[in-house]
């Protein structure tokens, strides 16, 4: 199992892992969190993240998500970015995290890919009711 690290803003990691453990019943093993808020500086943020790393990962990689690309947490992350051990994906939001969970025993390269399209596949425009009933009309 490939585990996940969130590295992002604020409590927003711990929030994701409380939203994926409702959703899924249980919270998920070796799915942690770091968040800028609890660190005093990017610096100190980058070695909790290069401890976090060692203490995960097995073998078989690490898989960070984070939160906005380019503003600290992402800029930390990118030091940290080995290919094929540590991996990391930009804009995490819930439908990413859960479809990351869920691939997390195929290989790393698989899981980037489908946390992004679970990411992507997340976002869409809810048409207001009266434009729904004009569609379904046509």
């Amino acid at each position: 199992m490939i585990p996940l690290l969130i590295v992002a803003h604020g409590n927003l990691g711990d929030s994701l892992i409380q939203c994926a453990s409702y959703v899924l019943g249980q919270r998920p093993e070796q799915l942690e969190s770091l968040d800028l808020s609890s660190c005093e500086d990017a610096g100190e943020m980058l070695e909790r993240a290069r401890a976090q790393i060692a203490r995960l990962n097995q073998g078989k990689g690490v898989l960070i998500l984070t939160d906005v690309y380019g503003a600290t947490p992402c800029n930390t992350v990118c030091k940290l970015i080995q290919h094929a051990q540590v991996e990391a994906v930009a804009g995490v939001n819930l439908p990413m995290l859960l479809k990351a969970l869920n691939y997390r025993n195929d290989d790393l390269s698989l899981l980037i890919r489908k946390a992004v399209q679970g990411g992507q596949e997340g976002i869409m425009y809810i048409l207001p009711r009266d434009a729904q009933d004009e569609y379904s009309d046509a």
